[in-house]
């Protein structure tokens, strides 16, 4: 998530909160985690997610990351107008005790019947597709590439695409049929920018990622 290049400066560094796995039952800890995330007052442009038993802050991205999301977002309108699915950014996934804000989703497009308990924001069980773009940085990088492809596995998100800057000179990756139990996909389809892919299921069956989107293979 983030900025794909030229992000701010940072005011605030990525902070990465856990609780003692080793004396804490899961659920227990899962359960803290859940109440300080809620708790949490960030400065603005800054946001929280919890991941993998740590409640991750990040800052958002600026110029670069809103033009890229937004061309996301645009390019997935027409596929979804006949459809009761739409593409959301900014908004929590939850399952159970954990959260995450993709840069892109897609879920219903009456979220109501969809959300969480708490109202806190809409259930992974409803999401059909994740977009991440990988931001600079090596935490930031782990995070879209390893630790959030483990999670989405987990909650079984039909399909997973990380647009990556940072990898060669700029790659979509695709990632289906997930499997929870190894929290990894079977599927995984990786092109270089400036070669189209479309995805092949799901509510946003269709849509194709283009190098209008992602801009051309970097030098």
């Amino acid at each position: 998530m983030t900025a794909l290049a030229h992000e701010r400066p940072e005011t605030m560094s990525e902070t990465v909160t856990e609780v003692d796995s080793g004396s804490t039952p899961a659920v227990e800890r899962d359960e803290v985690l859940w109440q300080a995330w809620k708790a949490m007052e960030l400065p603005e442009g800054y946001r929280a997610e919890i991941i993998e038993g740590a409640i991750e802050v990040s800052p958002t991205g600026r110029l670069s990351h809103a033009q890229v999301v937004n061309r996301l977002r645009d390019a997935l309108v027409p596929v979804l107008a006949d459809s009761e699915y739409a593409a959301y950014n900014d908004t929590n996934v939850v399952r159970g005790r954990k959260t995450w804000i993709p840069d892109v989703l897609v879920a219903p497009r009456n979220l109501e019947p969809h959300g969480d308990e708490e109202g806190v924001g809409v259930r992974a069980s409803a999401v059909g597709l994740i977009i991440e773009v990988v931001s600079p940085g090596h935490e930031c990088r782990r995070r879209d590439r390893a630790r959030k492809r483990r999670e989405y596995a987990r909650a079984e998100i039909p399909v997973y695409v990380i647009v990556d800057d940072y990898d060669n000179q700029g790659t979509v990756t695709v990632l289906t049929e997930p499997r929870p139990e190894k929290a990894d996909w079977v599927g995984v389809h990786r092109v270089s920018y400036g070669t189209e892919v479309t995805i092949a299921e799901g509510p946003a069956k269709g849509f194709t990622i283009t190098e209008a989107i992602t801009g051309p293979r970097r030098a």
